[in-house]
């Protein structure tokens, strides 16, 4: 089992979980991987726990880095673990010709990422 290297996370970006457990409706997070993604998912559990605030009342989504056109199947495979964490929403930032990138996002991907469900 891969194991997250807390060792080159800063406390900064914890503080901001906290912040997110006492205030926050959303918690948006860069997806730098599965494992690391779930660390700061627990982090936040905590957080809340101590806030006395029910996690599941955080939406909680991803920025995918990357281009996910380029490999389909591998960025599908990577939101479905992303999902089975409690992320509901993957935001992308285009690569290339904006438009261009949107309608081949909507062919390709959002009809698949539509099946995907998060976990509660």
């Amino acid at each position: 089992m891969a194991r997250c290297d807390r060792s080159a996370q800063s406390p900064e970006q914890f503080a901001t979980l906290r912040l997110v457990a006492r205030y926050a409706d959303a918690c948006n997070l860069f997806s730098s991987g599965v494992d690391e993604v779930a660390h700061k998912l627990d982090v936040l559990r905590g957080h809340c726990h101590t806030e006395g605030r029910d996690p599941a009342t955080v939406d909680k989504t991803i920025l995918a880095i990357g281009d996910p056109l380029s490999d389909v199947d591998g960025f599908l495979a990577e939101m479905e673990a992303y999902a089975k964490l409690g992320i509901a929403q993957v935001d992308v930032v285009p690569v290339g010709d904006p438009v261009g990138f949107i309608e081949r996002v909507g062919h390709q991907l959002v009809p698949r990422l539509a099946s995907i469900e998060p976990a509660t």
